[in-house]
């Protein structure tokens, strides 16, 4: 893996300010191709704040959500659906009829009681 070249950021921008040619710039900082001088240049602005920088989040994807019906009967929602919406295993839903839509409503299990035998 290549290391970084420490450059001092401000040296870079006012050499390119300046006016010298990519050749000089990249002789006097010590790279050896074009591509690395603009990315070093790019990163001396962002660390000078004279251009904002580049966001790397990544935009969510959007999840497929179309349930079905299988052979039993049950309604079938899609493990990406399931997982984007966080859903977990143990909830229940409850179905609401509204004309001819269906709602899912979540709904909390009610707490599991244990009943034991009184031992004599």
């Amino acid at each position: 893996m290549v290391r970084k070249r420490l450059v001092d950021h401000n040296a870079l921008v006012q050499a390119v300010e300046t006016g010298l040619t990519k050749q000089e710039l990249m002789h006097q900082f010590g790279y050896k191709t074009v591509g690395a001088l603009k990315i070093a240049y790019l990163n001396a602005l962002m660390a000078l704040d004279k251009v904002p920088a580049v966001n790397g989040k990544r935009r969510e994807k959007k999840v497929d959500n179309v349930v079905g019906i299988n052979s039993r009967g049950s309604l079938v929602i899609p493990k990406k659906l399931v997982d984007a919406l966080g859903l977990d295993k143990k909830i229940l839903f409850r179905v609401v009829k509204d004309g001819t839509d269906l709602a899912l409503k979540a709904k909390s299990r009610p707490p599991k009681t244990i009943l034991r035998k009184k031992s004599r």
